[in-house]
């Protein structure tokens, strides 16, 4: 008796639940720091704070604080574009690998950060869904994936010497840790193929 043949899951393009999404989340993020500007940027002592216990809340929070608006206008276009790619391929495992940057990468600042910083911004999530990107269509073996991270990487891998800490005041930690979470997310999310 032949075992059964099973087809081939193929990607799950989702460009319309995508595009909202993300078009969503970065109009919540500018009414936010629309918010934050007319409470004089007091919202922003919601960000994480290493090592303490009344930080732990801003691994909830600080994806959608900013530092002022030259902040969240760096981040606006990338936030847009990657989050887009991350979850217009496949739309559910672009939702986990979000959850698994968001919390990853924000637990990953709480216990590395110097004491006294405070880390906020969606930069952390960026550089996530750089990695995801660039290396999901490698782990699932797809070669329009594989095209697509390419791609990503010609246009935005440069800004994964953010990493290191070579800038005053920006949290390195946000991207590094940020980056590894979406590696692992590639990895934890591929697709599981005979």
């Amino acid at each position: 008796m032949s075992e059964p043949v099973v087809p081939q899951t193929r990607s799950r393009w989702a460009i319309g639940p995508a595009a909202v999404t993300v078009v969503l989340f970065v109009v919540a993020l500018w009414a936010i720091e629309i918010v934050d500007t007319v409470l004089m940027n007091r919202l922003d002592a919601g960000g994480i704070t290493p090592w303490r216990i009344d930080g732990v809340g801003g691994i909830l929070w600080a994806p959608l604080l900013h530092s002022g608006w030259p902040h969240l206008i760096a981040n606006t276009v990338p936030a847009l574009v990657l989050g887009f790619l991350a979850l217009a391929v496949d739309y559910g495992r672009g939702l986990a690998a979000t959850a698994i940057i968001w919390f990853g990468a924000g637990a990953a600042v709480w216990f590395t950060g110097g004491l006294g910083t405070l880390h906020l911004g969606a930069s952390g999530l960026i550089f996530g869904w750089l990695t995801y990107v660039i290396l999901r269509g490698l782990f699932n073996r797809r070669i329009g994936q594989i095209l697509i991270g390419v791609a990503v990487g010609a246009v935005y891998g440069g800004l994964l010497w953010g990493v290191l800490p070579t800038q005053p005041g920006v949290s390195w930690q946000s991207h590094l840790f940020g980056a590894v979470a979406g590696a692992l997310a590639a990895v934890w999310l591929r697709d599981r193929r005979g």
